[in-house]
């Protein structure tokens, strides 16, 4: 099992960036494909992006597209998730997952979250 926290969250201005962070501990990363996933106020959570094992792969939704990047350092066991040109509607709690899939599928653990919110 692996447990993963994420941080970086916080107020930001629209047109303003942040850097999510996601620590595993538990197991070694490198096992897990890792996806970030978002959940907005009286929303679904919804995903935003996802990195392969290797990190030569790499998927996002039409919401991030050129504005979020998700990259990975696994030797420090960490995920990162990129977010320029924040908008307010990027307003969400952000969490990560890990899968065990080599590319990207089900999540089978997730973090707590952590809280980003865009003023306009």
């Amino acid at each position: 099992q692996v447990q993963l926290v994420e941080s970086g969250g916080g107020l930001v201005q629209a047109g303003g960036s942040l850097r999510l962070s996601c620590a595993a501990s538990g197991r070694t990363l490198s096992n897990y494909a890792m996806g970030w996933f978002r959940q907005a106020p009286g929303k679904e959570r919804e995903f935003v992006g996802a990195i392969s094992r290797s990190g030569g792969s790499t998927v996002y939704a039409d919401s991030g597209k050129d504005r979020f990047a998700i990259s990975r350092d696994n030797a420090k066991n960490t995920v990162y998730l990129q977010m320029n040109s924040l908008k307010p509607e990027d307003t969400a709690v952000y969490y990560c997952a890990a899968s065990r899939a080599p590319i990207w599928g089900m999540p089978d653990f997730w973090g707590q979250g952590t809280q980003v919110t865009v003023s306009s």
